[in-house]
């Protein structure tokens, strides 16, 4: 975990159209709040080899110049205990402290969590 900077962590095991949603926003969040020098990264856990090149089109296609993508293993970094049975997790934290925690198994993320991560970005913007 990153020092004293706040950051949205997402770890999703696949990309689609619901994480592409979040993270065009999470994207957008992170450049509305340079000043606190919030950060964000997306961590795919997956072992499918196309996940790569999905992702660099969908980086590409969006303009994402903030966030850092990066591909672990299907469990993902051990230190972030992903739930097994979570399609998406996002982790807001600040200072190594977690301030919110959100995952969904798949087929359960919808448009409004999304604004609800959003909105909860404030608690570790302040």
């Amino acid at each position: 975990m990153n020092g004293s900077k706040p950051v949205v962590a997402i770890f999703a095991r696949e990309m689609n159209d619901s994480l592409a949603g979040l993270v065009k926003k999470v994207e957008a969040a992170t450049v509305e709040n340079k000043s606190s020098k919030l950060s964000s990264f997306v961590v795919l856990c997956s072992d499918d080899q196309s996940v790569s090149d999905k992702a660099k089109a969908f980086i590409n296609k969006e303009k994402i110049k903030k966030t850092i993508f990066a591909i672990d293993n299907p469990s993902g970094p051990p230190s972030y205990k992903i739930a097994k049975e979570a399609d998406i997790t996002v982790v807001l934290y600040v200072k190594k402290s977690v301030k919110a925690n959100f995952a969904f198994k798949k087929g359960e993320f919808k448009e409004s969590d999304i604004d609800s991560i959003i909105k909860d970005i404030s608690k570790i913007t302040k």
